[in-house]
């Protein structure tokens, strides 16, 4: 197993290092028809390790199904059960490096959570290099672009299938390389490669405490293989959990865009689509998840680190679907779903259920990811991310009308989608938090208000959506040409067959996935959810309703404008810190350019100076010389005569 978990991580590698070193050759040609070959070829060098990586990431949870060679009762939990087993894992050690105090393994780990996690990265990951090809395959940088998605890929899995916390930690840092990659992928428009530093340096501040976290736990552990890290958490001091799991919780936070770190995500709607539903589906985002659940004992005893995960989760879920609300970007309207969304995942695990939050995560990769290709069809066939732009499409995209019609179902909660079933999950975790749980009361009940605040806010920022993009009458006409930072637009039409294909197979785990936790289903707190989705999506309609025309949310009143700049956090920070900053390297610029290199400069006109009074005496002349040497013998004769 550990071989083939392997395996899985290094293909998506060496199709990354083929994709990058020879989809080009023989080199030096460039345009036209050496385009389109590369651009072949590295199509194929990205789909069939992908494919290849995803059949086993597949043959080895089946694997866990069965129970075969995974131990006893196998490693999967069924959602609603009290967690995820770690007892059935299969653990291989590939080499150990003695670093002169805590030694680092270098090994794999093969779990239930582990296996649940690489089939959601390799499907996805899978579908977008699919989808890629139609959507990207003219880009004379696409070679490029699959090379950094299969890195990405493998980046991903090298986290998910990690056994030491600094493996793990190298992943983590690749996926921040690639998402800077993938982001600027248009970089030419300055808005464009401004996000993706954006992107990377808010991501690398949070990981920052989070690698100070991963040094904290391992030397209180003697170790930073996480199964011994696990182990050693009832000898460690409560002081020195609290901390380590503070620290984590910014790498973390960067990583999921939560609350504080929250604003690079919105911003990353710059690069491709494609990357937009690889980032919030299966990797970036998913990671921070992805190591609390891996880690969640170490969070279970640090009490006040899951009451302030649970007060930045219900800030955050609440505050970026209002902001969601407010968009006319359909493209940040999903990033900021995302933000919410992942917010229940994080409140989930404060409330004490790491199952509920990784049964969300896998199904709201499956509809989120949709989402993201059916928003990039649409665009792909508009020319514009603008929902003013669009409207009636439901003629022309009838495939994308539907499959994304099921992500919408998905994300607002409704029967029989899978996101009806895993909300149901985390909703009732946090219900139970109100009486037994990590959590404070006033912690606990501050995250419950705000996750049914949030259902109702859910509801009408999906239905707003759903009836701007595709009902009503376009208000504006298709672009002859696309903008920056879009694929090429021409008459409205359905996508090709290779970007529509992924999108109805998204489709089926988008709308069935939820099945598999039908037994389990609280019937009175999903009727409840279902309920305020669809007070949120009334007034929304009703809004629509009286005027097609207009934006539904000007229901908002007043509160629209802080929403539509997500409460001026980025204003905020800009002046806060931004500012700042810039204000002290041009000083430190200055200083560096007047002071040290002046300095410098000046030791050099100083030696070029009294070079050239040196020279005087050194010019050729001999009656100069002469004058000289016999104006020095008489200088001594004279001193002789008057000293002598």
């Amino acid at each position: 197993m550990i071989t083939v978990a392997a395996l899985a991580i290094l293909l998506p590698f060496l199709a990354a290092v083929c994709g990058l070193l020879g989809s080009r050759l023989p080199r030096g040609l460039r345009g036209g028809a050496a385009d389109v070959a590369a651009g072949r070829r590295a199509a194929w060098i990205a789909v069939v390790p992908t494919a290849i990586s995803t059949a086993l990431a597949i043959w080895l949870a089946s694997t866990g199904w069965t129970g075969t060679g995974a131990g006893p009762g196998g490693p999967f939990t069924l959602p609603g059960a009290t967690g995820l087993p770690g007892g059935a894992a299969v653990t291989g050690t590939l080499d150990v490096v003695d670093t002169g105090s805590v030694p680092i393994s270098v090994g794999l780990l093969v779990d239930g959570l582990s296996t649940l996690i690489a089939v959601l990265v390799t499907v996805v990951a899978l579908a977008v290099q699919i989808y890629s090809i139609g959507y990207l395959g003219d880009d004379r940088r696409y070679p490029s672009y699959s090379a950094f998605i299969s890195l990405f890929t493998s980046a991903m899995l090298l986290v998910v299938y990690a056994s030491d916390l600094l493996v793990l930690y190298v992943g983590w840092e690749i996926m921040g390389l690639c998402s800077y990659l993938l982001i600027g992928h248009w970089w030419e428009d300055r808005a464009n490669s401004r996000a993706a530093v954006k992107a990377f340096l808010v991501t690398r501040l949070g990981d920052v405490g989070f690698l100070f976290g991963v040094f904290v736990l391992g030397t209180a552990a003697g170790s930073f293989r996480i199964a011994d890290v696990i182990t050693k958490v009832p000898e460690m001091s409560s002081g020195t959990i609290v901390a380590a799991t503070m620290l984590l919780l910014a790498g973390v936070a960067g990583k999921s865009a939560q609350v504080p770190l929250h604003v690079w995500l919105p911003d990353a709607m710059a690069g491709p689509t494609p990357i937009s539903a690889l980032i919030h589906a299966a990797t970036m985002v998913a990671a921070g998840i992805f190591v609390v659940a891996r880690l969640y004992p170490v969070f279970l005893g640090a009490g006040p680190t899951l009451d302030v995960l649970a007060v930045l989760a219900a800030l955050g879920m609440l505050g970026a679907a209002l902001a969601a609300l407010a968009q006319d970007d359909l493209k940040r309207v999903l990033a900021y779903s995302t933000i919410s969304q992942l917010a229940y995942m994080a409140g989930a695990l404060a409330a004490g259920s790491e199952s509920a939050a990784i049964f969300h995560l896998i199904t709201h990769g499956a509809f989120k990811a949709l989402l993201f290709l059916c928003a990039g069809a649409v665009i792909h066939a508009v020319g514009s991310n603008l929902m003013s732009a669009m409207g009636g499409l439901r003629r022309e995209l009838p495939v994308t009308f539907v499959t994304m019609t099921i992500g919408f179902a998905a994300l607002m909660g409704l029967p029989p989608a899978s996101g009806f079933f895993s909300k149901d999950e985390v909703l009732v975790a946090i219900e139970r938090a109100l009486s037994a749980g990590p959590l404070t009361d006033a912690a606990a009940l501050l995250l419950y208000g705000c996750a049914l605040a949030t259902v109702a806010v859910t509801g009408a920022y999906a239905t707003r959506a759903w009836l701007r993009t595709f009902f009503g009458e376009r208000s504006v006409a298709v672009l002859p040409g696309p903008g920056p930072g879009t694929a090429h637009a021409g008459d409205v039409h359905e996508a090709p067959a290779v970007m529509r294909w992924p999108i109805i197979v998204l489709a089926v785990p988008a709308l069935l996935l939820g099945f598999v936790g039908v037994a389990d289903v609280h019937w009175g707190t999903a009727a409840l959810s279902v309920v305020v989705a669809l007070l949120g999506a009334g007034v929304v309609y009703a809004m629509w309703r009286s005027d097609p025309l207009a934006d539904p949310a000007r229901a908002l009143g007043p509160l629209r404008a802080p929403c539509e700049q997500a409460f001026y956090v980025d204003s905020l920070y800009a002046a806060l810190f931004v500012r700042p900053v810039l204000l002290l390297a041009r000083v430190v610029a200055r200083t560096d350019d007047r002071v040290v290199d002046g300095a410098v400069r000046g030791s050099g006109r100083a030696t070029v100076g009294l070079a050239g009074v040196v020279r005087l005496a050194q010019n050729g002349n001999a009656q100069l010389y002469i004058t000289g040497l016999l104006a020095g013998v008489l200088l001594l004769a004279v001193g002789a005569v008057i000293f002598g």
